[in-house]
């Protein structure tokens, strides 16, 4: 009989959130929302869970954890100083959309913590920075001819949540393709690497 490196209660805790979470956020956003990264990366982290794929699960680490971490900042920003430094959550303090929907984003602060247990149950696999990258250059063009621009997903029309008119939309989209995985992916890859390098190399 096969051994599961993942707990069953994992993958059927996940899929019961997705049950969810998947049908209120179409019910309340449309499907445009499932082109963030964040979105998306729920769906592929459930595959990544039950086939207990490694390389998927590895991408999906870097596509949410620099993301998690950003966006506890901005919120915690905001609760503390009523501040967005980065932008992006300014709809979990908006009293007119539902308390129950705005809990629903919290999806922000387990994701990582789901695929960095994945990752150490089933090991790190470095292509999974090749991967995520060339999701990431697949779901932005995406973003950019399918969404409504006044929702700003991933960013496509302006950094920070925010419209920009200094270049083109071309042009910005290809500054956007390239700086995603080096500000986003690169650091967390980077950081793994250099552990498991340094793991190596202790004395055992």
């Amino acid at each position: 009989m096969a051994s599961h490196r993942l707990p069953l209660w994992l993958k059927l805790a996940f899929t019961l959130w997705i049950a969810i979470w998947a049908p209120s956020y179409f019910i309340k956003l449309g499907w445009q929302n499932y082109l963030w990264v964040c979105d998306l990366a729920s769906f592929l982290i459930l595959v990544a869970l039950w086939c207990e794929n490694r390389l998927l699960m590895s991408a999906q680490l870097l596509a949410v954890f620099v993301v998690g971490v950003f966006w506890v900042l901005d919120v915690g920003s905001a609760l503390l100083f009523g501040v967005h430094p980065i932008g992006g959550t300014e709809y979990m303090f908006n009293a007119e959309m539902p308390l129950y929907f705005r809990l629903l984003s919290l999806f922000h602060l387990f994701l990582p913590l789901v695929t960095v247990y994945g990752v150490w149950r089933l090991g790190y696999d470095r292509r999974g920075l090749w991967l995520q990258t060339a999701l990431t250059w697949i779901v932005l063009p995406l973003s950019l001819a399918l969404t409504d621009a006044e929702r700003n997903i991933n960013w496509v029309q302006g950094p920070f949540g925010q419209p920009q008119e200094a270049l083109g939309p071309l042009l910005y989209l290809l500054g956007l393709m390239l700086v995603w995985p080096i500000v986003l992916y690169l650091p967390t890859h980077g950081v793994i690497m250099m552990a498991r390098y340094l793991s190596s190399r202790r004395p055992r």
